[in-house]
């Protein structure tokens, strides 16, 4: 079973996900902090060439399964055009409703 986009409880992590599911780089992007940073698999990457790669030219999409930590942490299946689809695991830190940091990898 699937948590609906619009059913996630933390406001900031639910209009992430809809924008990544969208397709609309811009509201991910509004979304972020000036300074924000992330990781995948335990190595910190270069945010925005990461989401271009990963997300947003590749068709990225993200069917959450679980959430925890007041709607923070995400266990998801995610799928892009470049790896099909995996169990990932997601941990967003939000601050002032921006995202200074995610962390992604498989789950």
């Amino acid at each position: 079973m699937t948590i609906a986009p619009a059913r996630l409880s933390d406001p900031t992590v639910r209009a992430a996900v809809t924008a990544i599911n969208a397709g609309d780089r811009k509201a991910f992007v509004d979304l972020l902090a000036p300074d924000a940073t992330m990781a995948d698999d335990g190595t910190d990457r270069d945010l925005q060439d990461w989401i271009d790669r990963e997300i947003f030219t590749v068709r990225g999409h993200i069917e959450v399964r679980s959430e925890s930590d007041g709607g923070r942490a995400l266990v998801a299946d995610y799928r892009n055009e470049t790896w099909g689809e995996m169990r990932t695991a997601w941990r967003f830190t939000v601050e002032n409703g921006r995202i200074s940091r995610f962390e992604t990898g498989q789950a």
